[in-house]
């Protein structure tokens, strides 16, 4: 299992993938907003989308679990 978490501060914007879905290391799995930016999150690793802890609109500090890869 691989976490993937939030780089900064900020509220998330757009979830772009699903439980079940496979990404491979560098894909987007969620966009975050803070200070009018949006900032991609993307998988460090290979893996099958296990659990997604985060929902749009959310505020969200940095280190958050945000996806868990399997």
């Amino acid at each position: 299992m691989a976490d993937i978490e939030a780089h900064i501060t900020g509220t998330v914007w757009k979830i772009e993938v699903a439980v079940g879905d496979q990404v491979a290391d560098g894909d987007t799995v969620v966009i975050l907003e803070s200070m009018k930016m949006e900032m991609p999150v993307e998988a460090e690793d290979d893996g099958k989308v296990a659990e997604i802890r985060c929902e749009e609109g959310q505020s969200v500090q940095e280190g958050e679990v945000l996806v868990v890869l399997e």
